[in-house]
């Protein structure tokens, strides 16, 4: 079985079995198949996130759109994309920001976004899927990073959508979930389903920063955990140190 029809077998078994619409002996089908293939599937090497390796792609957290969210309130939304934003300053990933129909339909990107990334340009365009917008496209290839992270409003169309194009592309996706958002349970349930089956990492947005960060001992480290509102980290890593001397 190829690893693509093998992960979406078993995340739609476990879909069915959730949803109720599978008996119960399916979960037993279930470990059964996974018994079966996963000795036989190939363990791909881990390859970390690193500053070199991976870029940051933000997309359409927009105003309109932010009004819509139901599975964040609209505080801890904006703070963790914020966070996210900072975190990948501080960390020197490429950061790419596009909105879709902003004089038109969702507005501009919130101003606390835009006032975390100071000289970053914001790509409008009107395709659904920003990696079909050539200049989109081309802002992503031109970084030569070969692992995405995304984040994006709606998190099952907006952050899934190029995600799921980088990986037919041959990149590693990630998605930044807790810095994503949507508009029901169900839309939020199906769109993580579906990128799993595509073989996007879902993550949230803290752990993938302290991957790239990887050794607290670098200089980014007080402001990478300063972006993601963690002073007190910083804090300990004092007191720690003045009862070390």
């Amino acid at each position: 079985m190829e690893r693509r029809q093998f992960l979406q077998a078993t995340v739609l078994g476990a879909a069915a079995i959730t949803l109720g619409i599978a008996p119960p002996a399916a979960a037993t089908t279930l470990l059964s198949l996974l018994q079966e293939n996963v000795m036989s599937e190939p363990i791909r090497p881990y390859e970390p996130l690193t500053s070199e390796n991976a870029a940051l792609v933000l997309i359409d957290h927009q105003v309109g759109l932010m009004t819509g969210v139901r599975d964040y309130s609209t505080g801890e939304l904006k703070h963790n994309v914020v966070a996210l934003a900072k975190a990948a300053k501080a960390l020197n990933l490429p950061i790419i920001v596009t909105t879709t129909a902003r004089d038109s339909m969702w507005g501009p990107t919130f101003p606390e976004l835009v006032e975390a990334l100071p000289g970053v340009p914001i790509i409008d365009r009107s395709s659904v899927n920003a990696f079909d917008d050539p200049k989109v496209a081309q802002a992503i290839t031109a970084t030569g990073r070969k692992k995405l992270i995304f984040a994006g409003i709606s998190l099952e169309v907006c952050a899934a959508f190029p995600a799921i194009t980088a990986i037919g592309k041959g990149l590693d996706a990630y998605v930044a979930v807790d810095a994503s958002g949507t508009f029901s349970e169900t839309k939020r349930q199906v769109g993580l389903l579906r990128m799993l089956q595509a073989g996007v990492i879902l993550s949230d947005y803290a752990t993938l920063m302290v991957e790239i960060l990887k050794d607290n001992a670098r200089p980014e480290a007080g402001a990478v955990y300063g972006a993601m509102d963690m002073p007190w980290a910083k804090l300990v890593g004092q007191i720690a140190q003045a009862y070390g001397k």
